[in-house]
């Protein structure tokens, strides 16, 4: 298992604590500034059959004197990735959960705990997330993808010159900002047709 950070930049953590047989937890400082997880399997060391895992997320809660968990979602072999939305959690919602109070960050209030608990698919597909953590990848890929796409055919756009306008250079290729477009449009329509066509 592996933890990244986005907040401008990613930061992968691989230093897991493990806190039970089927738990385990990373540290993540300065939570403040973070404002999404990334919780993702390498594919070496696959679920065990019939298992995946919980993801979990802890504020440091001073008022109650111990880690309250909040369900953000879950990872599978067939899921092994996912990003989740912490930056509009609130702390001291939650519950508690199995990973008790083994929290290394008790005595820092800038370190915040996301936890992984290896559980029975079936017990996974019952527990309900805490609202506004999930992020749908497909939808935040599209954005993402619809940007850059914007972003390339803009940043191209602004070297565009005439054929009056060109100069001679030997050492420069120039694409015709007709083809450029005819990539974009196509990738698009691509894109709108399966989100996933780029992965065949």
């Amino acid at each position: 298992l592996r933890l990244g950070t986005l907040a401008g930049f990613w930061l992968v953590q691989t230093d897991a604590v493990q806190v039970a047989s089927d738990k385990f937890v990373f540290n993540l400082p300065d939570y403040e500034n973070v404002n999404h997880v990334v919780v993702f399997m390498l594919g070496t060391v696959p679920f065990p059959a019939g298992m995946g895992g919980a993801v979990y997320f802890s504020f440091p809660d001073p008022a109650s004197g111990g880690p309250v968990w909040q369900l953000l979602g879950f990872i599978t072999n067939d899921k092994p990735s996912a990003i989740f939305k912490i930056s509009g959690l609130k702390a001291g919602e939650g519950g508690a959960h199995p990973f008790g109070a083994v929290t290394a960050s008790a005595a820092s209030p800038s370190v915040a705990q996301v936890g992984v608990s290896v559980e029975a698919l079936e017990q996974l597909a019952q527990q309900i997330p805490v609202s506004g953590a999930a992020v749908s990848t497909v939808d935040s890929f599209l954005h993402f993808t619809r940007k850059m796409l914007d972003s390339l055919y803009n940043f191209a756009s602004s070297f565009a010159v005439s054929q009056a306008q060109m100069v001679p250079n030997p050492t420069e290729t120039f694409i015709p900002s007709s083809c450029i477009l005819k990539w974009y449009e196509n990738f698009q329509r691509r894109m709108a047709q399966n989100p996933n066509f780029w992965k065949s």
